[in-house]
């Protein structure tokens, strides 16, 4: 049973209804004794009191407590790194794939949580490393995708796409989408993708509007290494991790992605499963 005795709490901004739920929240864990660590936003709803940079928040903590959409939460698990801390997300933004549980079940699920009858689901972070000239000059970890697109006017890339050494295509198109189980749910759905069951153990590669219309998603095993190699002008190719970070890409950069052993400890609500959220998210079944 996990012991919580400090809990981070990172809050999407301006957001109206966190106006009220933040202070709520950080009283509850004040009368049961829990240490909060909050960033900025949090501080801002909490009335004045001092907030911590998100990147420092999951120092120490046995849990973090997200407030906001899928985006904010991607932003938490950047934070959390590596660790093993389970995340609780609330959905206080949009579709929210990730942020399942709803406002009004925040605190009965914390209270289950707090006595350790909580449902952890594992999803496997994708690393992702830039080389030049042999050398890494940039390296991240990523819950949903690694997206290669154009930088700048609308004009095709070109990729060179193998899995370990074996080439898979040279493609010509807008972009690649390389995703987890866990982002197959985002962008790679939208360029389309399949949608994958998180526990499958594969790796997706999504083309973006190929030039060549046979070029389809692709599944590759999770212990595979997916290489890419930029053939495009210099800088014309732009890498983006979960939508929030990256770095431009230049012609010769190889681009390395696998999976890792690392996992985001993601709590769920205990009687909500996979297509649960899927039949309510993306309206299957409705006329």
């Amino acid at each position: 049973m996990l012991t919580i005795r400090t809990v981070g709490v990172i809050s999407k901004p301006n957001v109206v209804a966190a106006a009220t739920l933040v202070p709520r929240l950080l009283q509850w864990l004040h009368e049961r004794g829990i240490h909060a660590r909050i960033d900025e936003p949090t501080a801002f709803y909490g009335g004045g009191v001092a907030g911590t940079p998100r990147a420092e928040v999951p120092e120490g903590c046995d849990l973090i407590v997200v407030l906001g959409g899928d985006g904010t939460l991607l932003s938490a698990v950047r934070a959390i790194g590596r660790r093993e801390i389970p995340l609780f997300a609330v959905n206080l933004g949009g579709l929210g794939f990730l942020t399942a549980i709803m406002v009004d079940d925040l605190f009965p699920e914390l209270e289950r949580a707090l006595r350790g009858e909580h449902r952890v689901a594992k999803r496997k972070l994708l690393n992702t490393q830039v080389l030049r000239g042999g050398q890494p000059v940039a390296t991240y970890d990523a819950l949903n995708d690694a997206v290669l697109t154009k930088a700048d006017i609308a004009r095709m890339i070109d990729l060179d796409v193998f899995v370990d050494n074996q080439l898979v295509c040279a493609y010509k198109a807008d972009g690649l989408i390389i995703c987890t189980p866990t982002g197959s749910t985002a962008y790679s759905l939208s360029a389309g993708g399949p949608i994958i069951f998180p526990s499958v153990p594969a790796i997706c590669l999504t083309p973006i509007c190929p030039h060549m219309l046979t070029n389809r998603p692709v599944l590759v095993p999770e212990n595979r290494v997916i290489r890419v190699v930029s053939r495009s002008p210099e800088e014309s190719v732009y890498l983006t991790i979960d939508g929030q970070v990256g770095t431009p890409i230049r012609e010769g950069d190889t681009v390395v992605c696998h999976s890792t052993q690392y996992a985001l400890h993601l709590i769920r609500p205990p009687r909500q499963m996979f297509f649960d959220v899927l039949r309510q998210k993306l309206k299957w079944g409705e006329r």
